[in-house]
């Protein structure tokens, strides 16, 4: 899946002059490396963010975006950054919560001048305009404690998938693009977060209590060795996730990426942790051969059912 409208540039003494579907950017330090590991650039970052734009976008679109940046490399310093900067060009669109103005990626042409600040990863809300407050899906962060690792987190996605289901819930998986997984299950029906923390939550007691050995709820440090936390808490009004599709700052530029079930469970049987590991190229070249696996999550209206 390629973007429709590639860049059109020409360098200047002070940067690159771009052209994104009719927007005029100034681009800077393309050749700075952004992760030493494997001499990934900041022209990659660009590259990536623009190839990968047609599948991304709908996933930011009508969403308060925080960023997270890495203006000195992946292995520099990094920060946050939810008011979206003050000299952002003029098309780029803001939403106000909490006194807080968020940037808002609505066009490829976004996701280059963000590219061009170093900002790595994207981390947009659960809510979407025109109605801020409402999530459009619940979502199960999957986050292991040493020595566990993505083997761990299959087997409890799987064990998410197969409960929301029996609730009538279908769902869908990514990577974290780290060390972890994450379950969606699209809304899309006018929910609130104060019926989906709850659920999240119910959901990960539950799946607690059968799983003793293997899953935890609740944020205790000391209880977290071998075990997955199901972060329930993430379906929060200001709390972020990051967006599928977003590159990490990992040792190398990982993406957190949508897995099919059958994939997970395959990876579960081998064993094989590398095979729900994707770097960026890998990512555009199952966008091509696969299409938007994600899709669905942004399509399928559920209602939150009720739990006793």
């Amino acid at each position: 899946m390629r973007s429709a409208e590639g860049p059109r540039a020409r360098a200047r003494p002070e940067g690159t002059a771009v052209e994104v579907a009719g927007r005029r950017l100034q681009l800077s330090n393309l050749d700075k490396v952004i992760w030493p590991a494997t001499g990934t650039t900041k022209g990659d970052l660009v590259t990536y963010y623009l190839e990968v734009a047609p599948a991304i976008l709908p996933h930011l679109s009508g969403r308060a975006l925080t960023l997270k940046r890495y203006p000195d490399g992946v292995e520099g310093g990094s920060f946050y950054e939810k008011n979206c900067p003050s000299h952002r060009p003029g098309w780029v669109p803001t939403s106000s919560m909490g006194g807080t103005a968020y940037c808002r990626a609505e066009e490829p042409a976004t996701l280059v001048w963000l590219a061009n600040l170093a900002s790595v990863e994207l981390h947009p809300g659960l809510g979407r305009l025109p109605d801020l407050g409402s999530p459009t899906a619940v979502v199960f962060d999957l986050d292991p404690g040493p020595p566990a690792g993505l083997m761990q987190c299959c087997r409890v996605a799987l064990a998410v998938r197969d409960l929301l289901s029996q609730l009538g819930l279908h769902s869908w998986a990514k990577t974290s693009g780290n060390k972890g997984l994450q379950v969606y299950a699209p809304l899309n029906s006018g929910a609130t977060y104060a019926s989906t923390a709850p659920f999240a939550k119910a959901v990960a007691r539950l799946l607690e209590r059968r799983h003793p050995d293997l899953v935890l709820s609740h944020q205790q440090r000391a209880a977290r060795t071998g075990k997955v936390l199901i972060d329930w808490a993430q379906n929060g009004a200001s709390r972020t996730t990051v967006s599928v599709y977003s590159l990490r700052a990992a040792a190398r530029p990982t993406v957190s990426t949508p897995v099919r079930w059958d994939e997970v469970e395959r990876a579960l049987g081998a064993g094989d942790a590398d095979q729900l590991r994707f770097d960026w190229r890998a990512v555009l070249r199952r966008l091509e051969s696969e299409g938007e696996l994600m899709r669905p999550v942004l399509e399928l209206s559920q209602e939150l059912p009720e739990l006793g």
